[in-house]
């Protein structure tokens, strides 16, 4: 392990970028395991609070069930790539939720959390949910990685409880109904590593939060965590740090104008940016738009990342996931139809290509040339 990423690996401030001679796909997705509103009783109970729901699909955000994610895994299941493996999905995980019973006895003053492998909070029922993610990643469909402790910035988040200001009201009306924050209505709670009234966290304070997560991340999974995505992608060099400093060897990035190579940073991390928006969810989705995004991947070398939250398969309070669904196998089914040398892989697959330039197939192992260049690095990932 490590041979050829230690050999790019640099310490003058220089970046080492990845081709690959085969048409890749990885699709990645977000916030699996981050309660949102519970069910169409906390959606009522919002309701009659005076928050007017509807306007916006994270309005009917909640947590995927049992059969959203079964339903998920039997359609990865028939996506088979040249070597036979099923299509995967990398599912970023929020390993822990607000406790919000033990924050009311501090008279919301104090954030308190429940982990995910002590189960969901309060009225929060998902039978068989646990089970489901597990089945998957038994299957090969499914891929956990590190999204975070929480979503949101706890410094943030305290701070405005601790007022007795409009948005201390908010955060109190949506804890009594267990819905720990809508945040297109109040993008003030920040991101994970991020406070929007003071930047990024000091070095420690990220450390100490991801340190924290990757033991519960383990305790959920029984396993480490190889790749991790920073909460709205907010991260900055401490941030890379910190995941390397715990054992994570894949940074994931968002996805902008321009179609980024993977690379490596100074930390040694390989970071992958996305590639293809895929969010039906959010808004309609040409799917022959995205397999030419995808294509124009292909073309350069690079792997077609595909960005798909987890709100798209949702369906407790709407119906996310069948629309989705059905794009989903389109997309895939036309990727493999005009691409018969595909490869789906996750993310620690691709770490494993850009070290030995092999693949693990269903029958035997796949050969993958790696073509990695040097350059000045501008600037760190963010």
């Amino acid at each position: 392990m490590l041979n050829f990423i230690n050999r790019f690996r640099r310490v003058d401030g220089s970046a080492s970028t990845f081709s690959f001679s085969r048409s890749l796909v990885v699709l990645q997705s977000d916030d699996w395991g981050r309660i949102g509103i519970r069910d169409r009783g906390g959606y009522e109970e919002l309701q009659a609070s005076g928050i007017q729901l509807g306007e916006h699909p994270y309005d009917s955000y909640s947590l995927e069930t049992s059969d959203d994610v079964l339903a998920v895994k039997d359609v990865l299941k028939r996506h088979r790539d040249c070597t036979g493996r099923s299509a995967c999905m990398v599912m970023n995980f929020v390993v822990a939720n607000v406790d919000f019973s033990q924050s009311a006895l501090s008279g919301f003053r104090r954030i308190h959390l429940k982990y995910l492998y002590e189960g969901l909070p309060g009225k929060w029922l998902r039978p068989g949910l646990f089970e489901a993610y597990r089945d998957g990643i038994a299957d090969g469909v499914f891929y956990p990685a590190l999204h975070g402790l929480t979503h949101f910035c706890h410094r943030a988040v305290e701070r405005s409880l601790r007022c007795a200001d409009e948005r201390g009201q908010l955060l109190q009306k949506l804890w009594r109904a267990e819905t720990p924050y809508i945040y297109w209505r109040m993008p003030w709670v920040g991101y994970e590593y991020c406070n929007p009234g003071g930047g990024f966290l000091r070095k420690n304070v990220q450390a100490a939060l991801i340190c924290e997560a990757a033991e519960a991340f383990k305790k959920v999974f029984f396993t480490s965590a190889v790749s991790a995505c920073a909460p709205g992608y907010r991260s900055n060099a401490d941030t890379h740090r910190s995941w390397a400093e715990c054992g994570i060897r894949v940074a994931q990035n968002g996805s902008g104008a321009r179609i980024a190579p993977p690379h490596l940073d100074e930390w040694g991390l390989l970071n992958l940016y996305r590639t293809v928006d895929f969010e039906p969810a959010q808004r309609a989705v040409s799917v022959k738009a995205c397999v030419q995004r995808a294509e124009r991947c292909f073309e350069r070398g690079l792997p077609a990342v595909v960005s798909i939250h987890s709100i798209n398969f949702h369906s407790t309070l709407k119906d996310f996931r069948g629309p989705t669904l059905r794009a989903l196998d389109q997309f895939l089914s036309a990727l493999e139809a005009k691409h018969p040398d595909l490869l789906y892989v996750n993310d620690g697959d691709l770490y494993e290509i850009v070290d030995s330039g092999r693949l693990n197939g269903s029958r035997a192992p796949v050969s993958v040339t790696v073509r990695g260049k040097t350059k000045a690095m501008n600037q760190r990932a963010s």
